[in-house]
């Protein structure tokens, strides 16, 4: 479990700090930063893949792209092998380097190629874009708040907390929903003014634009024929 954080259109050297400090029980081993005028990107790395090499932020080749990530890519050896194939050059043997060079090749559609679970964190410094995404069945989590184009984000919401434009009420409808259905679904939270990125969602700000976008739905199961059911491959089973 690691832990990330950051925000985008301004800059708190000493906010960003506080905000990791925060969730330091989701990653003791480290931390790391990626400071700029545009945008700040914060993490608590616990250290599994390449305990030595892989401290984050992690980079690309230009160090155009900043990346910061929470979880884990099951399939990341076949994809650093055909994004080897194709000229990406890698510094580390983390799963989280191949996500910044998926980037590179598909964009805001790399989620699309990542069997895993996570929750990203990737700046553009050529696009002056901030990119998150949440895995598709939303095993990790990732809050925000977005206000006057300012947007911050967090694995928790006690590390939003810390910001001076937080709000600490409780939402109404998010009460309501919980007294209703026992949960309080994404993208609601119980406080006000701070969202849940939904699973299989990613969002990007820009200075013009906040887009929020599925990338991946829960597929409709198959037609049952009312009297059949397939429990294995190659054997069918009748009820009497």
């Amino acid at each position: 479990m690691c832990g990330i954080a950051g925000f985008y259109n301004m800059r708190d050297d000493v906010l960003i700090h506080r905000m990791a400090e925060r969730i330091t029980h989701r990653g003791p081993d480290s931390d790391g930063f990626h400071i700029t005028d545009k945008v700040s990107l914060g993490m608590r790395r616990l250290s599994i893949i390449d305990v030595a090499g892989g401290a984050q932020p992690i980079y690309n080749e230009t160090k155009r792209v900043a990346l910061v990530f929470n979880g884990e890519i099951y399939n990341f050896e076949e994809l650093r092998d055909e994004l080897k194939a194709r000229g990406h050059i890698f510094q580390t043997g983390t799963d989280t380097e191949v996500i910044v060079h998926l980037y590179e090749e598909h964009g805001t559609g790399l989620c699309r190629y990542l069997n895993g679970m996570f929750a990203i964190a990737l700046w553009d410094e050529d696009e002056k874009r901030l990119f998150l995404a949440r895995d598709h069945l939303g095993v990790k989590p990732l809050y925000y708040i977005l206000s006057c184009n300012i947007l911050a984000f967090a694995s928790e919401m006690k590390s939003l907390l810390t910001l001076p434009f937080a709000a600490r009420d409780i939402s109404p409808a998010a009460l309501r929903l919980y007294l209703e259905t026992g949960s309080i679904p994404a993208p609601h939270t119980i406080l006000k003014g701070i969202n849940k990125l939904e699973a299989g969602h990613w969002l990007t700000i820009t200075d013009s634009t906040v887009r929020i976008e599925s990338y991946w739905q829960v597929p409709e199961p198959p037609e049952q024929n009312a009297d059949t059911y397939d429990l294995w491959p190659n054997y069918r089973i009748m009820r009497p």
